[in-house]
């Protein structure tokens, strides 16, 4: 018998599709914070996600291949950011130098959320934030 994975299905849920254009990471940054003030969440949390959301946006419009989906959803102790798109090869953090003005995105994510990663098919990566412990 195979072990069953229960999901907690979201409380709310917000979902959007971009452009790949990195003029859209503040619309998407500021959209994502518009969202966790009308949830009510943590400012402090809030503020971190929003950094998350920055760096997973333009990663997949930098890397990635074709439209971006942002996807933000919450459960009873978890908000979830989810960002996709076409290029199945999955993100990877990388060993940026001090002179190096880019390379850290995924290492601030790793850093801010609770817990992140990248779906096995390789187009979607995510970072989970608790919301019960905080």
């Amino acid at each position: 018998m195979s072990p069953t994975m229960i999901l907690t299905p979201p409380r709310r849920a917000f979902e959007t599709t971009l452009t790949p254009d990195l003029v859209h990471v503040p619309q998407a940054r500021n959209a994502a914070f518009a969202i966790m003030q009308l949830w009510d969440l943590d400012p402090s949390l809030a503020d971190d996600m929003r950094l998350v959301v920055s760096e997973l946006v333009s990663n997949a419009i930098e890397h990635g291949l074709g439209r971006v989906g942002l996807r933000i959803t919450e459960t009873a102790d978890e908000v979830r950011i989810e960002v996709s798109d076409s290029n199945p090869a999955p993100a990877r953090v990388s060993c940026a130098q001090d002179e190096d003005p880019r390379g850290r995105g995924l290492m601030i994510v790793a850093s801010l959320a609770d817990s992140w990663g990248v779906s096995e098919d390789g187009y979607r990566t995510w970072a989970a934030f608790l919301t019960g412990q905080r």
